[in-house]
């Protein structure tokens, strides 16, 4: 390799002969340089006809040619990029002394209104900071009278009186177009999300609380600047960084490329059970760009955002607050837990630095880096260690309240465990983890919001009743808060293990136990029970059929058969499968019981969740009321590739059994996890399920598991 003039040794020889001698390097002659500069004047990017020519002009090696070009393309960039820093560099100067001339001038003004001196920026923030408490003591006077209203079993009005919080009508927060629907970007209602209270998202962190130095808070800093550099860098160049997938067209990080841009003298890849994921992707979202960095900043807000995706989220520290009241150059120091929907895949753990920029007039960057605080055997055994490279995403504004968000994810992660044969093809392809599922995520999540804001009416109603826009979103509150819930069961936040209990060979069933005394869950003993297999079937034929209503018969045990039919339904999204539906089960036993399900589906994967709710529940939600304390118990099927990509498999086929056989076709198949929770009346004080309540699970799943695969024609062989 050339630098500065100088090539290494490039020769064919063996590989002890280069471990014996030192490396060689050979110093270009000034004819040779001087060739190379005239080619490079007219073409920078010469094919690999010409470098062949010129090797035979030159008399160097075709190796030494290319290495030549690639480096003094390098080195023109870094001499323009020098440039244009000090240009910048000098402007920024300039505006900054005029800043300060204009304060001082400011200073010495008066008000002509009242012939005081005029209000300060700082005054006004005051003001600004002082309305935002306000509003927020608001809302949770109004979650606390809520409460006290269930509890007291007396109307909030015969409780001593409140005194009243008046808010002025000053517009605190910039009007923005949401797909042609006037909304208010920051103050976006994610309160759709579960629960009015936040708890539940803040892990059990196993560290004191931490007194980070202002030295530490510096290091901090410069990490995080560095690593914004490079996340811009990784976002916005192609070649000779990422290259096109061949298989299905994604980006690929070019691992050498990387290395020789980005050193690291003391990678952990030195350590051969590390292993690299790299991904990215990029799509345009119907959701403002502030709007979306403020949700990306509020821990709570991101763990409600991403339910299937992050578990928990804490803010350890903000290490530095925004700019002006806002979120540009905030540096926070955080924690999070990220999950797969499946019991048979370890959460992911990391402890990083996320920094917010405002690059442009309408654009972000934010870029997440690890930072690790704790000692490695004080991670959960459940979980596997993350260390997070550069990683995150740029954030720029379109027209009519749309953004276009380009993601990349750049981790290293040391797998405690062996990954579950049914699930190595789709961690190691990136795809469980990686930036496609993360945008499909936020694209789909973003629609929802958008379809709220529509005030449309359900194309069927429910004994006649229309919901209203105050209907609408309590029942999509009530149907997120019951997704919210599944998510939560299957990476439970009070740390329960999940335990096989089944002896079957053909599948393994997995349970845990868990107490619920959360508002808005039956009180008692819940067993969570779950099973994955594989199914050579797309992953989209396996959502269709669970999803409608006319073939549930043909797997729901509960229904005995009975046909089913939906009676209410509420589009969330632009896919047809996304959507929230009320089924009527036609059993005479219990006409009173209805089921709520939503489904969804993106680039990533897919969800169908349902609970029995009863009637006068759902009439309450229909009508607009608070849903807060229905009672959900959630049940139902996460559905992903299995990330092999078409590959031939040399395994048995069709059977999916705990040993990860698979089909052997090379067609797409899937990956189903169902989730069963029961609540359990009677239970030891040992709390240890009885041998009935294995059996019942066991039975179950079990028939759950034999209808869907005879339905869908693939039995075992």
């Amino acid at each position: 390799m050339e630098y500065g003039g100088v090539t290494s040794s490039s020769g064919g020889g063996d590989a002890s002969e280069t471990h014996r001698k030192k490396k060689r390097f050979h110093r270009h002659t000034a004819h040779q340089i001087q060739r190379l500069e005239a080619v490079f004047k007219e073409c920078p990017h010469p094919d690999e006809k010409s470098r062949l020519q010129l090797s035979r002009d030159l008399g160097l090696a075709p190796r030494q040619i290319k290495f030549w070009f690639q480096n003094r393309r390098t080195q023109l960039k870094s001499q323009h990029e020098r440039a244009d820093n000090c240009a910048l560099r000098a402007e920024n100067d300039r505006i900054r002394c005029e800043n300060i001339a204009i304060r001082e001038a400011i200073k010495n003004v008066i008000c002509p209104s009242c012939g005081g001196p005029p209000v300060t920026e700082d005054s006004y923030f005051d003001e600004q900071k002082l309305r935002m408490e306000n509003m927020q003591l608001k809302e949770e006077l109004d979650k606390i009278s809520s409460i006290a209203a269930k509890y007291i079993g007396r109307p909030i009005s015969q409780l001593p009186p409140v005194q009243p919080i008046h808010l002025s009508s000053l517009n605190l927060m910039s009007m923005s177009s949401f797909g042609g629907i006037g909304l208010t970007g920051p103050s976006l209602d994610l309160d759709l999300l579960p629960g009015s209270s936040m708890s539940s998202t803040i892990p059990s962190l196993p560290f004191p609380t931490l007194n980070i130095s202002d030295m530490d808070k510096s290091l901090m800093a410069d990490i995080a600047g560095n690593s914004m550099e490079e996340l811009i860098r990784l976002l916005q160049t192609n070649e000779p960084l990422w290259t096109k997938s061949t298989t299905d067209g994604r980006d690929v990080l070019e691992l050498d490329s990387y290395n020789q841009i980005f050193p690291r003298a003391n990678s952990s890849l030195k350590n051969s059970n590390v292993r690299v994921e790299a991904s990215r992707d990029s799509g345009v979202v119907i959701m403002n760009g502030l709007a979306l960095v403020n949700m990306f900043m509020d821990a709570n807000k991101w763990v409600e955002f991403f339910p299937t995706i992050v578990s928990k989220a804490r803010i350890i520290e903000v290490i530095s607050c925004g700019v002006m009241g806002g979120r540009s150059s905030t540096l926070q120091l955080m924690y999070e837990e990220m999950q797969v929907l499946s019991p048979l895949v370890p959460t992911r753990q990391s402890f990083f630095l996320r920094l917010c920029q405002q690059i442009d007039q309408g654009s972000w960057a934010i870029v997440d880096v690890s930072y690790d605080i704790i000692q490695e055997n004080q991670y959960p055994s459940s979980s596997c260690m993350v260390h997070r490279l550069p990683s995150g995403c740029l954030i720029q504004d379109m027209p009519n309240g749309y953004s276009k968000v380009t993601w990349v994810e750049h981790v290293e992660v040391e797998e405690k465990g062996l990954i579950h044969k049914l699930y190595r093809d789709l961690i190691h392809s990136g795809m469980a983890f990686g930036a496609e599922r993360w945008l499909g995520s936020l694209q789909r999540l973003c629609e929802r919001y958008a379809c709220l804001m529509v005030s449309g009416k359900s194309s069927r109603e429910l004994g006649g009743v229309i919901p209203s826009p105050e209907g609408k979103k309590s029942m999509m509150k009530l149907a997120q808060r019951m997704v919210s819930n599944f998510c939560a069961s299957i990476n439970p936040s009070n740390g329960h293990q999940w335990n096989a209990i089944s002896g079957l060979d053909e599948f393994e069933v997995r349970a845990t136990l868990q107490k619920s005394t959360d508002p808005g869950q039956p009180n008692g003993i819940i067993i969570s029970a779950a099973s994955t297999i594989w199914l050579p079937v797309p992953s989209q034929h396996v959502f269709n059929f669970l999803r409608d209503e006319r073939t549930r018969p043909q797997w729901d045990v509960l229904s005995n058969q009975n046909p089913v039919q939906e009676v209410a339904h509420i589009a969330n999204g632009s896919h047809p499968g996304n959507c929230i539906s009320v089924l009527r089960a036609y059993n005479t036993s219990q006409n009173n019981m209805l089921i709520l399900q939503e489904s969804c589906i993106d680039s990533s994967g897919s969800l169908v969740i349902y609970s029995p709710v009863d009637l006068p529940s759902i009439n309450m939600a229909m009508s607009g009321e608070d849903t807060t304390y229905i009672p959900l118990l959630p049940s139902g099927f996460t559905i992903s590739p299995d990330g092999r990509q078409g590959r031939r498999s040399n395994e048995a086929s069709c059977s999916s059994t705990n040993n990860g056989t698979m089909g052997d076709n090379g067609s797409e198949g899937s990956l189903v996890t169902v989730v069963f929770q029961i609540l359990v009346s009677s239970l030891s004080s040992s709390a240890k399920m009885s041998p009935e309540s294995v059996n019942t699970v066991n039975n179950l799943i079990g028939n759950t598991i034999h209808q869907i695969k005879a339905a869908l024609n693939c039995s075992a062989s």
